[in-house]
């Protein structure tokens, strides 16, 4: 058994990898693809707002998805439809044919993203130890290859489609073959119940999850705020080179990636309300830190903190949602992915808003706030909780039936 976890998660890392490659693709070549397909700088957002609504939708249809299906299934013919629709992207030529590749992107994505959580939290719980971190490590490890990738070609001037194809041609046949090593853990007690539980058992475990829903909302306002508006703060804020702008992003993946690769054993050693609790601190520090920078290098320190803090918060929100929610666990986190999309929609348009409306360096203050809230629910992350919802690192019997009776 110990050899079938190895190459489950083996291949579940790799599945993450090669996500982060493909996301990292289309978002850092969005110029070009404009470029591409003449969309208008007025219409620009509503194609790229449409991408995570639609993963919303896509993660809502997983949730339905796997009462039927097991997640490895979803997630078996989600990648390579993600692949494909990338390629889509690349190649089209009228905007009607960018609109169906970015709207299977994005359902792809949703059911993506949900069913690789699932299957994290499941093998975590099989390895009865923190492995979560590893797996987003990986990702944003792809995040980093794809960026390249994506420099690569902005700086040879290829266009999109020699650029997506290659990459395409390499990974769809990978994540086809690794997808047979992926492992289905199942439920954390053989009687446990699905989701759907009403009633006052209904009410109650809507109280547990809604916390790890609004962390989740807060950790990617972060990020978002990072990947849309670091360049532009540094540049026209804090006055560096347009060569300097494009550091920030760079440094905060590498340490985002250096964060999680280190993660797990943190949560291991210290517990994950610690961990939480310490990036939620680091997080809100980085983002103090670049409110008030008097120059660019300093403005580079914070985003270098904002990586390590925020790193921790996404993988160990799922993994609670997964102990919360023993017998449920599926639901739990494809519910709770909506708010990876919720947060992603909302934190660029409300820094650009308050910066126009203020300024950039007092909008650099609301998602410090919001990160800081997460010390609030960082009880929510604890092993267990009891019927109030406050969470214990160990577990009880008594309370081991309580978290599991519905959504």
């Amino acid at each position: 058994m110990t050899d079938v976890l190895r190459r489950g998660r083996a291949s579940l890392a790799f599945s993450f990898l090669a996500q982060g490659v493909a996301f990292a693709l289309l978002v850092t070549r969005i110029p070009a693809v404009q470029d591409r397909y003449g969309v208008s700088d007025a219409l620009l957002p509503v194609f790229l707002a449409a991408v995570p609504v639609l993963a919303g939708v896509g993660s809502v249809t997983t949730e339905q998805l796997v009462k039927r299906v097991r997640p490895s299934v979803v997630l078996r013919w989600s990648q390579p439809v993600v692949l494909l629709a990338l390629l889509g992207v690349g190649a089209g030529e009228r905007m009607v044919e960018l609109a169906v590749s970015l709207a299977a992107f994005g359902l792809a994505v949703g059911a993506l993203d949900a069913s690789m959580n699932m299957l994290g939290v499941s093998l975590q719980r099989s390895y009865g130890r923190s492995i979560m971190l590893s797996f987003h490590a990986a990702y944003s490890l792809g995040g980093i290859v794809g960026a390249s990738l994506a420099w690569v070609g902005a700086h040879w001037h290829l266009a999109l489609w020699v650029s997506y194809l290659p990459v395409a041609a390499v990974l769809l046949p990978a994540v086809l073959v690794g997808s047979r090593w992926y492992v289905d853990a199942g439920p954390a007690e053989p009687g446990a119940q699905g989701a759907g539980g009403g009633g006052e058992g209904g009410a109650l475990v809507f109280k547990l999850l809604l916390p790890l829903c609004l962390v989740m909302s807060f950790a990617y306002i972060g990020d978002s705020t990072v990947s849309n508006w670091s360049a532009k703060y540094l540049q026209d804020v804090l006055g560096s080179s347009e060569q300097l702008a494009t550091v920030p992003y760079n440094v905060y993946m590498v340490t985002t990636l250096l964060g999680r690769a280190i993660g797990d054993f943190g949560v291991r050693r210290f517990g994950a309300v610690a961990v939480v609790r310490g990036g939620s601190v680091v997080a809100a520090a980085g983002f103090a830190v670049v409110a008030v920078a008097p120059g660019p290098w300093v403005g580079m320190l914070g985003f270098t903190l904002l990586g390590m803090g925020l790193c921790v918060l996404v993988p160990q929100t799922f993994a609670a949602a997964g102990r919360l929610f023993p017998g449920a666990s599926d639901a739990a986190i494809a519910r709770l992915n909506i708010f990876n999309y919720v947060g992603f929609l909302v934190g660029s348009p409300l820094v650009g808003a308050l910066g126009d409306a203020w300024s950039y360096r007092g909008a650099m203050l609301v998602p410090m706030v919001l990160v800081s809230l997460t010390l609030v629910y960082a009880r929510s992350f604890a092993r267990q909780p009891d019927r109030y919802g406050v969470g214990h690192e160990r577990p009880r019997t008594a309370d081991v039936g309580r978290g599991s009776n519905g959504l």
